[in-house]
């Protein structure tokens, strides 16, 4: 080799290192999505027959989780053999021990459980947001009963003989609710660093799946009801449409996620952030903590319009598009709503399509395995970046119908939504942090990614 070569020159001919493996594939999101499309589909061809039927109602739109769930579970078992790894903590590769053996230690381990699952009813109980609005719905999926006893009920029934057999195939079975099980009966000093990670885990789970449980049937019903004739009249009717169907698969999907938090399936938690800050980005996101709800001090709406309102002009009527029509002439303002549409339905699709990498590990807070495929192969945070572009893109803060004043107050608000997510990024790397595959992508991803470190460099940052 010419020893004159330039350090560029060399850079560019030496291979790119491989982009390190990812925890979950692409296959099991991708059949998740099939199981969900079929059933939506299904369901708006039901409901346009018999739309007595109710199949577009709250109640049906946990199918569609379960649409999504079933066949990514099945994927991930019998497809890419998630049981077989490691990190599950099983051994299938022996004979399981004798039930004499771990009898105790699942006793032990139940009764942590169940007082973690006591704890969390109590805060459901008490906490007065879980029994109205749309929280109450999760508390009505709870309390549903099959047969005489509420599914509650049988989640406590079913967990033991799920712990006596899963402990008997557990290379260690004495967890984080053996060491809270333990102590609460006084077999064992607590082991506060176990007990604390069990709790952060559950927390997480308890918060959040009762949140999206809530928020699973408002977009499923308008994606199954309303009809297609009426949807493609109108650019930003079928606009809405999409983004909300865009919507639905986030949450069936990221659901599921939450359900399925189960070592045989891989997709356990490995840790919940210990962080402060990390708590606290994530929780004013999200109800009864929110701070950028209606008339929150992150409310960044008053006065505002949204996007087909000042695309389609103060008085103007929306700009339609009749099927039979699409091959008319086409305005200026109608390639501006079109083009406007099309950036917004893809950035949805974006925040999608980062909730469908993750398989059935979606979660906040938590490493349940680090993803470098699908959008994670492009920037680390795929969902915070397409999710506020499109709140600003949608909303057009800068504008209002009242004075400028509501516009520049709506601007600077806004701007400080995105800097919270900013923050929650950098919290939930700092927790990411401790896992070396996380630090493996993100040098990886420093030299690779949409914004290089050698970018970076350049602006300054």
């Amino acid at each position: 080799m010419d020893m004159r070569t330039s350090p560029e020159t060399l850079a560019a001919i030496t291979p790119k290192p491989p982009r390190p493996k990812s925890a979950v594939s692409h296959g099991v999101g991708l059949i998740g999505l099939v199981g969900l499309l079929i059933w939506i589909a299904g369901a708006r061809w039901v409901n346009a027959l018999h739309p007595e039927l109710g199949v577009g109602e709250k109640w049906y739109a946990l199918g569609a989780v379960a649409a999504a769930g079933v066949p990514m579970t099945l994927w991930s078992i019998f497809i890419d053999k998630v049981h077989r790894n490691p990190t599950t903590g099983v051994n299938w590769n022996t004979p399981p021990k004798r039930f004499a053996e771990t009898r105790e230690i699942s006793l032990t381990k139940l009764s942590g459980l169940w007082a973690t699952w006591g704890l969390g009813l109590a805060i459901y109980w008490v906490a007065r947001w879980y029994h109205t609005g749309a929280y109450a719905f999760t508390i009505d999926v709870m309390e549903a009963r099959i047969g005489f006893i509420p599914v509650i009920g049988w989640v406590f029934i079913l967990s033991v003989p799920y712990v006596m057999w899963i402990d008997r195939r557990f290379v260690e079975p004495r967890d984080g609710a053996y060491a809270l099980g333990a102590w609460l009966m006084g077999e064992k000093a607590a082991d506060w660093d176990a007990i604390n990670a069990h709790l952060r885990s559950w927390a997480v789970k308890g918060f959040f799946l009762a949140f999206m449980i809530s928020i699973v049937p408002g977009g499923y019903h308008q994606v199954v009801v309303e009809p297609w004739a009426y949807l493609t009249s109108n650019i930003a009717l079928l606009t809405w449409w999409l983004i909300s169907f865009m919507f639905v698969i986030d949450v069936s999907l990221a659901t599921t996620g939450y359900l399925l938090t189960a070592k045989p399936l891989d997709a356990h938690i490995r840790s919940a952030t210990p962080y402060a800050a990390g708590w606290v980005s994530a929780l004013i996101c999200y109800p009864p903590f929110v701070l950028m709800g209606g008339g929150g001090p992150l409310d960044y709406h008053p006065g505002t319009r949204d996007w087909d309102f000042w695309l389609a002009g103060f008085t103007k009527p929306f700009v339609t598009l009749p099927l039979p029509h699409m091959l008319l002439p086409i305005t200026p303002s109608m390639l501006l709503m079109s083009l406007w549409a099309v950036l917004l339905v893809s950035l949805t699709a974006i925040y999608a399509w980062a909730t469908m990498a993750f398989g059935i590990r979606f979660s906040n807070l938590t490493d349940r395995g680090i993803l470098t495929h699908g959008p994670y192969a492009w920037t680390k945070h795929p969902a915070y970046l397409s999710k506020n572009l499109f709140w600003w893109l949608s909303t057009l803060p800068f504008l209002a119908t009242s004075d400028w004043h509501d516009a520049l107050r709506n601007t600077v608000i806004l701007g400080c939504v995105s800097g919270v997510y900013y923050w929650r990024a950098r919290t939930e790397e700092w927790h990411l942090r401790n896992d070396e595959r996380y630090i493996a992508y993100e040098a990886w991803m420093a030299e690779h990614g949409l914004i290089t470190a050698r970018v970076k460099r350049m602006l300054g940052f």
